[in-house]
């Protein structure tokens, strides 16, 4: 993959990018909660965008002012997985965020080398659920990394894979830890979601209905230049 080293590579987060999983975060989360007496909302969820299962417990004990056994943390991260896959078995093409398909199929049509670079550890099975597997040249998840966003280590790991300079790579995230991942990766940042939220980025979209592909095409010339 040397010719790549030049080119421009994509890299787009999951949760709440590509597919809307986090609801389904949520609703593990919240059984969890609820099973242990914790108060929780939507508006704590939003703490957890971004972050590992482990962290994401971590916080969530400490809401609840709970200190456990290492066996019990584990087990609980084990309960709200397996809870979470219930829903995300049910998962098809419908769950695909509007015009993300689009994005992908004109930046494969281009040639562009695309990664994944996501928290999650069912990253591969949520693709195969929804058949976008095949447009990604590397899958970078939780099961690749140890250091959590917003440490750059996915990023720069999806980099590497993809064979293209960290500069030259456009990262696609919905979360701020996520932002700050793709900056301290001196990646050039694309916050899909409330500008007031990702403020950090780059550039902001709501959602990939207000991307054009001359912005895409944009990018890649000048990160080719840069």
């Amino acid at each position: 993959m040397q010719e790549n080293r030049n080119k421009t590579g994509f890299i787009f987060d999951l949760d709440g990018v590509i597919v809307d999983t986090a609801k389904y975060h949520y609703l593990a989360w919240k059984n969890l909660a609820d099973e242990l007496g914790i108060k929780f909302n939507e508006d704590d969820n939003e703490k957890f965008k971004g972050v590992s299962r482990k962290r994401c417990l971590e916080i969530l004990l400490e809401m609840g002012e709970l200190s456990v056994s290492e066996q019990q943390f584990e087990a609980w991260l084990v309960e709200k997985n397996e809870d979470y896959l219930k829903y995300i078995e049910k998962m098809d093409q419908t769950e695909i965020l509007p015009d993300v398909e689009k994005v992908l199929q004109y930046l494969k049509k281009r040639n562009i080398p695309m990664a994944l670079g996501s928290a999650s550890k069912n990253a591969r099975l949520i693709l195969e659920k929804v058949r976008l597997l095949s447009y990604f040249e590397t899958i970078v998840d939780g099961n690749s990394v140890t250091q959590a966003k917003p440490d750059p280590e996915v990023f720069l790991m999806a980099a590497a894979h993809l064979n293209v300079e960290a500069s030259n790579c456009i990262v696609f995230e919905d979360a701020v830890a996520g932002i700050a991942a793709a900056n301290a990766a001196e990646m050039t940042s694309i916050g899909i979601g409330a500008s007031s939220v990702l403020s950090e980025a780059d550039h902001n979209y709501n959602d990939f209905t207000e991307i054009d592909l001359a912005f895409l095409d944009k990018l890649i010339i000048n990160s080719s230049i840069a």
